[in-house]
């Protein structure tokens, strides 16, 4: 009769201690080994002693019965004693594992009293901006979440585990199979995108609450939300990479309430079980808070969480990246893709939070880590800022913009007055955006200018190097601008293509003799700019840029900057180009002039080399040029100073010199000082008097434009355009004076209020020294116009004169007064939302100054070496061939 062979409670299986040998140490694998030996053998003899039993079957019922008996005895005294040793073992399996639990759980507290050096997360940058721990390790005793067949994830009971190489008792094969994949990576990277929360309680008296998030592992803040103000349902939307050294360390979620000067509420935890996550795999959760002192629902956060593991090669990049040996600026200068350029113009329509029935707003940016505040703009429900702000855009980090308005309080907490995001990741890049975003959870709305450029990527749109021109796209702009379709787009009078391709002979801004620059290019409010090249003088950019054209008289501005430490910038030239003054499709070296454009930038005689090409139309931008000028929002507000006055002053007297001389002649034809000339200016006044007609006054305009175009056709041939003698005047001495006067003048109490009455004194100069500045630049306007010194202008008049005097010779005077009452009486009517205007002056505001002319005026470049000639010429045939 044969036996089945039945296992006791207390005995294990083969199977079972093989699997289980599969997590032991090396010394609980060699017990075990010894074990199974043990066991195998016993196993072994006892199916040869049946067997044997068998065999001797025919030899007698008697001994039989003998042998039978005395095997009995020796099954049942083997079995016992194998019993007792697998319990043996046992027990010191569990000994084994209390003592390696305390040592970890020891070891792990002295690692956490010693200091650690912050590290980089992951690619250079958490997508929040945060900056985890790397070397972050915990193996103490955490609690865990299940996870339901539905998906959703509840926190589960505590239950103790064995480092990172533990296990739950009675775990399923998958979750073995789990464990072992989990165990096979060394490091990780935990990708977590927080969504939003759902009924959270309410900690502040309006029955609301400012709830943020922080994440922690092992007891250690490893990022941290933003504060969503005055809601119970936030909505977050932000990524964080969390690297992860042990996944059997729960991610502790905990949100608080967030007060102004106070410590801010709990509101309630959960847990993040992340070796339930499968590697590889987001997994959207949404975890129940709770807390251990208060009872009852505490709301819910909605996230998703993706595991991923990271090679060996990884995390060594990674740790190395946050050495301190590092060098910490190009490492920072490197992480970011691109430059957010924010310009906050203005607001409208806001609340009113002051009793007077006012508000002091200000604006708070974030993009990221990055935060930026405005000024504050006192008493007023529309305010205008005109401030710039350059944020950074990170690959990993968040691309929304968040937009907050505040009422400012000197004696309490700011007012909350609204808020408004931007998704930076819509927005077309290499482009300058107006936004008008309304206020959620206020009232009225921001007006911006947004561009995102400055992009690190090398296969980019604006990449020189991989730009292939579309034969297809340049003759549909050319079509667009054809003279047969002007009242089609009249807003859109040309398409300006801009190469910058390097620069030469800069100033060195940084201690070690070089400068780390890029180069900025505005026209009008679009600002575009070019990635940074570190350590160097001479920097090759490589970059084409499109702007669209609303104004031909507008001047493009292209800045050289030097990047230094926390993005702050340093100027090393500028170059102001008036786009009539554009040579279509030439390659030039131009000189970089200093801040006032008056004289050459600091350096070997520092230029940059641009080619432009400008499509436009004429006829479109003849009518844009009797409509009101575009606003430079970014234009430095114009300060009094004392050169400046007397320069005005000066240029004052010019023009009355003139006029003075007029009086004069005049004053002696009627003083009779000779009589031959009074005669005649007689019979000329009795003649023009008597066949007057209103017509030849524009007619003896266009004889003064004459002379004007006669004077500069002669001229032409002996001015330079190249002429760079102007000295700069003494503004900044000055300045440094008046500063040098104010800081003695700070001494005591009774300086300080002399002080303010001179501040007082300048704000009244300074309007003067304005208003004088402008009736000098209007007169020199005029006197440039009839000069030809912009021939598009000075035909453009030329040419309406002409038409007017048509109209006068052949139209009565009385049709066209009541024309002219029809139009004005009209246009409120007909474009309700038009600005009011005045043609001549929009007109002659296109015309430059003498201070524009000095600044336009193009200083001679360096010369340009053979060997870089002949580098030049090889560069344009390689572009020609890829084309």
């Amino acid at each position: 009769m044969k036996r089945k062979w039945r296992r006791t409670k207390n005995s294990p299986s083969l199977i079972h201690l093989a699997g289980k040998d599969s997590e032991k140490t090396p010394e609980h694998r060699s017990l075990h080994g010894t074990l199974l030996r043990h066991f195998s053998k016993s196993a072994i003899d006892l199916t040869r002693s049946r067997d044997r039993s068998n065999d001797r079957a025919g030899t007698g019922e008697d001994e039989a019965r003998a042998e039978s008996s005395d095997r009995s005895e020796a099954s049942v005294h083997t079995h016992s004693h194998l019993a007792e040793k697998v319990a043996l073992a046992q027990k010191t399996h569990g000994f084994l594992n209390t003592l390696r639990h305390r040592f970890q759980k020891s070891h792990s507290r002295d690692r956490e009293r010693e200091p650690s050096s912050p590290r980089d997360p992951v690619n250079g940058s958490s997508r929040t901006g945060s900056v985890p721990d790397v070397s972050q390790k915990d193996h103490s005793d955490h609690g865990g979440e299940s996870s339901d067949p539905s998906g959703s994830t509840t926190p589960s009971t505590k239950s103790p585990r064995k480092g990172s190489e533990g296990r739950l008792n009675g775990e399923a094969g998958q979750d073995s199979a789990q464990h072992a994949a989990l165990r096979q990576h060394e490091f990780f990277v935990l990708d977590v995108y927080l969504k939003h929360g759902r009924n959270l309680p309410a900690m502040d008296n309006s029955g609301t609450s400012d709830p943020y998030v922080k994440f922690k592992l092992g007891g250690k803040v490893v990022c941290k939300s933003k504060i969503v103000y005055k809601t119970l349902n936030p909505l977050w939307d932000e990524w964080f990479q969390i690297p992860i050294d042990d996944p059997y360390v729960p991610l502790q979620i905990k949100v608080y309430d967030h007060d102004w000067g106070m410590n801010d509420d709990f509101m309630g935890e959960a847990e993040l079980d992340l070796s339930t996550l499968e590697p590889n795999r987001e997994q959207e959760m949404t975890l129940n808070l709770s807390d251990s002192v208060k009872s009852g629902e505490q709301g819910s956060i909605t996230l998703a969480a993706n595991l991923v593991p990271k090679s060996k090669e990884e995390r060594e990049q990674l740790a190395g990246a946050g050495s301190r040996s590092t060098d910490s600026k190009k490492l920072k200068n490197q992480q970011w893709s691109s430059v957010v350029t924010i310009v906050l113009v203005e607001a409208k329509d806001l609340m009113a939070m002051d009793s007077e029935g006012t508000s002091d707003p200000y604006v708070k940016l974030r993009l990221g880590a990055e935060k930026y505040k405005s000024k504050v703009q006192d008493r007023t429900l529309t305010p205008r800022w005109l401030e710039q702000f350059d944020m950074h855009l990170y690959d990993s980090g968040s691309q929304i913009l968040e937009i907050e308005v505040f009422d400012h309080d000197a004696r309490s907490k700011d007012d909350f007055m609204g808020k408004t995001t931007v998704d930076i990741s819509k927005l077309e890049r290499e482009k300058t955006h107006r936004l008008w975003c309304e206020l959620e959870d206020g009232a009225g709305s921001v007006f911006i200018l947004l561009t995102v450029s400055g992009m690190t990527n090398v296969e980019t749109i604006s990449d020189l190097l991989t730009y292939q021109e579309d034969p297809e796209q340049v003759d549909t702009i050319r079509k667009q601008f054809n003279l047969r379709n002007t009242l089609k787009q009249v807003k859109e009078v040309g398409h300006l293509t801009v190469k910058v391709f390097k620069a030469m002979g800069l100033a060195s801004a940084d201690i070690g003799g070089k400068s780390d620059p890029f180069c900025v290019l505005e026209l009008v409010n679009s600002r575009l700019q070019t990635q940074t090249e570190y350590k160097t003088l001479s920097p090759q950019w490589n970059k084409i840029f499109f702007f669209n054209v609303k104004d031909i008289h507008s001047v493009l501005e292209v800045t050289v900057y030097d990047e230094d430490k926390d993005h702050k910038v340093e100027f090393l030239g500028k170059v102001s180009i008036p786009l009539l003054k554009i040579r279509p499709g030439e390659r030039r070296w131009y000189a970089l002039k200093d801040k006032k454009l008056l004289g050459r930038a600091k350096g070997n005689n520092p230029q940059v080399m641009l080619e432009m090409d400008l499509v436009w139309n004429p006829a479109r931008a003849a009518i844009r040029t009797f409509n009101p000028r575009e606003e430079k929002y970014t234009r430095p507000e114009l300060k009094f100073k004392r050169a400046v006055f007397i320069r005005n002053v000066n240029r004052l007297k010019e023009m009355g010199a003139g006029f003075a001389e007029g009086a004069k002649f005049i004053k002696s034809i009627f003083d009779w000082e000779s009589k031959p000339r009074t005669i005649a200016a007689f019979f000329a006044f009795m003649l023009g008097a008597y066949s007057f007609e209103l017509y030849m006054a524009p007619v003896a305009l266009l004889v003064v434009f004459f002379k004007g175009w006669v004077v500069n056709l002669v001229t032409a041939g002996f001015r330079s355009a190249d002429d760079d003698d102007y000295v700069a005047d003494d503004d900044d001495e000055d300045d440094d004076k008046d500063k040098a006067k104010d800081k003695k003048s700070s001494g005591d109490d009774e300086k300080k209020s002399l002080k303010e009455k001179l501040m007082a004194v300048q704000e009244v100069t300074a309007m003067v020294q304005n208003i004088l500045g402008y009736i000098a630049s209007l007169g020199e306007c005029v006197q440039n116009t009839f000069n030809f010194t912009v021939p598009f202008l000075s035909w453009l008049a030329v040419l309406v004169l002409s038409v007017v005097a048509v109209v006068l010779y052949n139209v009565p005077i009385r049709y066209l007064v009541m024309l002219f009452g029809v139009h004005k009486f009209s246009k409120k009517l007909l474009r309700p939302n038009a600005i009011p205007n005045n043609e001549l002056l929009d007109f002659l505001s296109r015309v430059p100054d003498n201070d524009q002319l000095r600044q336009f005026r193009e200083l001679r470049p360096a010369q340009v070496t053979d060997a870089e000639r002949r580098r030049e010429q090889r560069m344009k045939q390689s572009q020609k061939k890829t084309s």
